[in-house]
């Protein structure tokens, strides 16, 4: 089973979904390969928001607690990160470790410093250190980021995810090339919508994050 899931850093409701479809996974013992496709929820150089201290982001943010829970997942929703980081340079890094195949590794820890330890992911000391954790030259990983090696990449990976696919909230997540949508992040959920493996609009809504929101 492939998934492509389109995705920032900076979103909770992607490192929630990320997690219930790897514990699926796990206790189903389903064979999935999931394919990270970026998309930067505010592309530079528009003005950061803060999320932290925003108390309508924090009363959505409620619907988390308890799929977070059940995952296991001890992270903040909101992070005291004042502002939201741009994500642009981290999915340079991702470009890095995925050529490098680190990838997934290298998403994993970026979302778990982000939204565990609350450290900005917009900062290249922050990005070079989890580049480090995960297996990847430093000292290379750093310089790619300095001469934008992955710059015009990450640009098209950007433009493909709204302009080709036409994403405008993440997570989109499509199975076998099949877009799902999902009601909760809860792992009896994602087992539901993995298995039937189809194209659903949600009739209770969709939790995600659109473009500078979340």
């Amino acid at each position: 089973m492939k998934i492509e899931f389109v995705t920032d850093f900076v979103c909770p409701y992607c490192i929630v979904a990320k997690e219930a479809i790897k514990k699926v996974a796990r206790d189903f013992d389903l064979d999935v390969e999931i394919e990270t496709i970026p998309f930067e929820l505010t592309v530079e150089p528009k003005e950061r928001v803060d999320t932290y201290s925003d108390p309508v982001r924090r009363e959505h943010y409620k619907v988390l607690e308890e799929p977070s829970r059940v995952l296991g997942l001890d992270a903040k929703f909101p992070p005291r990160v004042i502002p939201r980081p741009y994500s642009r340079l981290a999915f340079e890094g991702w470009h890095f470790a995925e050529e490098n195949g680190k990838g997934d590794v290298y998403a994993d820890a970026v979302y778990a410093a982000y939204f565990i330890d609350e450290q900005d992911i917009g900062e290249p000391d922050v990005l070079t250190a989890i580049a480090e954790k995960a297996g990847l030259d430093p000292t290379a990983f750093r310089e790619a980021l300095e001469q934008g090696t992955y710059t015009a990449k990450q640009k098209e990976a950007r433009e493909y995810s709204r302009n080709v696919l036409g994403v405008s909230s993440v997570p989109t997540i499509y199975v076998d090339g099949k877009k799902i949508e999902l009601e909760s992040y809860m792992p009896e959920e994602v087992m539901k919508k993995l298995m039937e493996r189809q194209a659903e609009q949600s009739s209770g809504g969709f939790f995600g994050c659109g473009e500078d929101g979340c």
